[in-house]
């Protein structure tokens, strides 16, 4: 394979990785507390692929992985007083079939056995484990620090039922993604509780952060450049081709 076709096959599939990115942010753009994601790529030099082919360095394109985009998505009033919307830097801890995982999905519920969950059935940590609540708890109010505090029964006073595990990370490259909105955390040491600086707020929730314009008018460039490039090389196949038959048409 000549050297053109084999530069124009790595952009080709660099291009399809950053179609799947695009259109699994789209994909997810109604998902609560998603974070969408961009491709990264780099230039690989190397020298000649084919023997006989030209002197000097060849340019490739090669995939180098994914960035995550941490900014905070728009809250969205629920009026559930089971979500929450984290306001600030911070994740909700959760405990998953993996492990211990972090999420910025408030959609919280209540499971059959009383504990408090995210939408995708995981427990809700609080600072002493899961949070449990009971049959005959009312009026569920949780603080800006995430303190969780119901009316039990026919009682006029509060009674406690934890504390949620807010956590900080300092640096967004620890945390891959886990799922369509959990995080696994891959740094040295363990998160950090969260500051006063970042707090909840009851009976909302984080939309994602996915951009729905800005990553169709992408997805557009990115088909109409993976198109453009297939033309190229099916050009550069159709002279090699033709090349083949006037050669065949030479006289011995």
């Amino acid at each position: 394979m000549q050297n053109g076709a084999l530069v124009g096959l790595s952009r080709q599939v660099a291009i399809q990785r950053e179609l799947d990115v695009v259109a699994n942010n789209i994909a997810n753009i109604n998902t609560t507390g998603y974070k969408a994601d961009g491709s990264l790529f780099e230039e690989y030099l190397s020298s000649s692929a084919r023997a006989g082919g030209p002197s000097g360095r060849i340019s490739f394109v090669r995939d180098r992985g994914l960035w995550h985009d941490m900014s905070q998505g728009a809250i969205e009033h629920t009026g559930n007083q089971l979500d929450v919307a984290i306001d600030g830097k911070g994740f909700l801890a959760v405990q998953t079939p993996r492990g211990e995982r972090y999420t910025r999905n408030g959609a919280l519920q209540v499971n059959a056995t009383g504990q408090l969950v995210t939408s995708d059935g995981y427990q809700v940590l609080g600072d002493g484990g899961p949070i449990t609540l009971q049959p005959t708890d009312s009026q569920v109010s949780i603080s800006r620090d995430g303190t969780v505090s119901v009316r039990e029964g026919n009682s006029n006073v509060d009674s406690l039922r934890g504390k949620l595990k807010l956590v900080t990370i300092a640096n967004a490259g620890d945390l891959h993604k886990d799922g369509s909105s959990t995080f696994n955390f891959t740094g040295d040491g363990t998160p950090q509780p969260a500051t006063s600086a970042t707090g909840l707020v009851q009976g909302a929730v984080e939309k994602s952060n996915v951009r729905g314009v800005v990553e169709m008018s992408r997805m557009i460039e990115i088909t109409r450049a993976y198109t453009q490039i297939a033309g190229l090389l099916q050009q550069q196949a159709d002279q090699g081709q033709q090349a083949i038959d006037k050669l065949a048409e030479v006289p011995n």
